[in-house]
């Protein structure tokens, strides 16, 4: 029996138990919990790697800027150097528990992804500064603002717009690697659809609608970006 005479069979049984046996009630969770980490994991990336990056691009005149910009270095080569599954064993079965600390699984990922997303972000971040004029830093110097106010208000809003569709890849990165919650407990779309395919044995046609749904996500992520990046193209126009 081959694909196409098959499939209308096997459609058929994926049909019952996503709809009658309530399988569509996991991936509902599944697709919460997957957008819960990713938005959350870029935002905490977020934080974290601009400050890192606005420590590296620092001058290293003072002692307590090296010390800075060394932890920096070993947090980044630590989260970029271990593979994510690693991250999430780690924090949820040996750092957490050490600590006394007793989180569920989604907050968990929440706070390994964020951390992991950091990593990466504070290199993205650090390409984007330092590909602003450097005459802004100066400017700002001059009209007798801080280093950091400069940095916040004037270099790092330039920097994001530098750095909008690497940040996008990160984030469509992020939604992908979601797909190892699983290992720490957690439903996200590959658990939820998982789950149907071990309640019929079938598991051709959930993981063909797992992918699709994936496909469309990324989809909808690239076009929301491509969006903004038209609004800020029109919107520095405006400005020049």
């Amino acid at each position: 029996m081959n694909f196409f005479t098959s499939f209308p069979k096997k459609w058929r049984v994926f049909q019952r138990t996503f709809i009658e046996a309530g399988g569509y009630i996991e991936v509902l969770k599944g697709l919460k919990n997957t957008a819960i980490v990713a938005v959350l994991g870029l935002i905490i990336g977020i934080v974290i790697g601009t400050i890192i990056a606005a420590i590296k691009v620092i001058p290293p005149h003072k002692r307590i800027t090296r010390i800075l910009q060394r932890i920096g270095n070993i947090y980044v080569a630590f989260f970029r150097g271990t593979p994510i599954v690693v991250q999430l064993l780690l924090g949820y079965y040996v750092l957490f528990p050490a600590m006394g600390i007793q989180l569920p699984a989604v907050n968990v990922c929440v706070i390994i992804f964020g951390l992991n997303s950091g990593a990466y972000i504070s290199e993205i971040m650090r390409g984007g500064i330092q590909s602003v004029d450097p005459g802004q830093m100066e400017a700002g110097r001059a009209l007798g603002l801080s280093f950091f106010t400069t940095m916040m208000k004037i270099v790092i809003p330039q920097a994001i717009k530098n750095i909008l569709p690497t940040l996008g890849n990160e984030f469509i990165a992020l939604i992908k690697e979601t797909s190892v919650v699983g290992f720490v407990g957690a439903t996200d779309i590959c658990v939820a659809f998982r789950y149907i395919g071990t309640n019929n044995y079938e598991f051709m046609v959930p993981y063909l609608v797992m992918a699709a749904i994936y496909i469309v996500i990324v989809l909808v992520i690239t076009g929301l970006i491509k969006l903004m990046e038209r609004r800020l193209g029109r919107s520095d126009r405006v400005h020049k």
